[in-house]
């Protein structure tokens, strides 16, 4: 139970940072009329994906392998296999974005494969969160010091706090044309890319109750 007079307040802030990773996605494909050289195919695409992304070393911080996938494909109306599809994909977690364009750009140059992204992220520890939560619970205060203000009162303590922030950010896609490529042939030389980190939206917000002294502005005038 309360006693006296309460304000309650919202506190808000919003900040955009820059990316702390980035995230992409290559697919090694095959194809063959041949199950084994199919699978012997992918193997070999894949091992060679895994070989050039680990020759970047501390610029990767993740390689793990995503969906495969073998399956026939067989003639309309019947059961007769005519050729085996395969399908191996990775994930790839770069923290050295000078590097990323570069990366992928040298995965699609391989034969039969394809990158996809980048997507940018902040870690889910990062302190940019802390310092958003921060900040919103110091305009809470800050508001909830004006009010108490405008009425002749002043804050004299806090009841409740309450997080009332959204979700994080989900990973954001660069938008444009190196969204996707994916190879046909071999490339005369890889072209240089330079890939902008996009800017992270991260919001934080906080409901929060304080008791107040007695408003001097509604005592009524004396005569």
């Amino acid at each position: 139970m309360v006693d006296g007079p309460v304000v309650v307040v919202r506190g808000e802030a919003f900040r955009e940072v820059p990316p702390e990773l980035a995230r992409f996605q290559v697919t090694a494909t095959a194809r063959d009329k041949d199950r084994q050289a199919t699978l012997a195919r992918l193997a070999e695409r894949a091992e060679a994906v895994r070989t050039l992304i680990d020759s970047y070393g501390a610029a990767i911080e993740r390689r793990e392998s995503g969906q495969l996938q073998v399956y026939p494909e067989v003639k309309r109306a019947t059961e007769r296999v005519v050729a085996y599809h395969g399908s191996v994909s990775t994930t790839v977690t770069v923290t050295d974005f000078t590097v990323l364009g570069e990366l992928m750009l040298r995965l699609a140059d391989r034969d039969q494969t394809q990158v996809n992204g980048p997507w940018w992220e902040l870690r889910p520890g990062s302190p940019v969160y802390r310092e958003a939560r921060r900040a919103a619970i110091g305009e809470a205060v800050e508001r909830a010091r004006e009010y108490a203000d405008a009425l002749g009162s002043r804050v004299t303590a806090l009841v409740q706090l309450a997080d009332a922030s959204s979700d994080q950010p989900r990973p954001m896609m660069m938008v444009g044309s190196a969204q996707s490529y994916r190879a046909k042939g071999a490339m005369d030389s890889v072209p240089e890319l330079d890939l902008d980190p996009q800017l992270q939206s991260i919001q934080a917000s906080v409901e929060a109750r304080f008791t107040i002294s007695e408003p001097t502005v509604l005592a009524e005038p004396r005569d």
